[in-house]
């Protein structure tokens, strides 16, 4: 993974000030299968955060176990972007 690259991102997401903006930035950005991905990242760490098991996060989202899996594994011993965020 670049770095720079990676900052540079960061750095025009964080640019961005409406929701509008942002859902065509991403679109222009990722492709539909990438943008679903990430969207039920963000679901499966929002259901753990509420308590959810996994088996059934896994179920409601048809992902994975191990997808699920990962987001706690992110949400405990990751950086606190999660945490911090959602």
């Amino acid at each position: 993974m670049n770095q720079k690259f990676v900052k540079e991102l960061s750095e025009i997401i964080v640019k961005i000030k409406n929701r509008k903006l942002a859902e065509n930035f991403l679109s222009n950005i990722l492709t539909p299968a990438e943008l679903d991905e990430i969207s039920r990242r963000l679901q499966i760490v929002k259901m753990l955060k509420k308590g959810m098991p996994q088996r059934k996060i896994a179920k409601n989202l048809n992902v994975a176990i191990a997808t699920v899996g990962r987001g706690s594994k992110e949400l405990k011993y990751g950086k606190a972007g999660f945490k911090n965020v959602i």
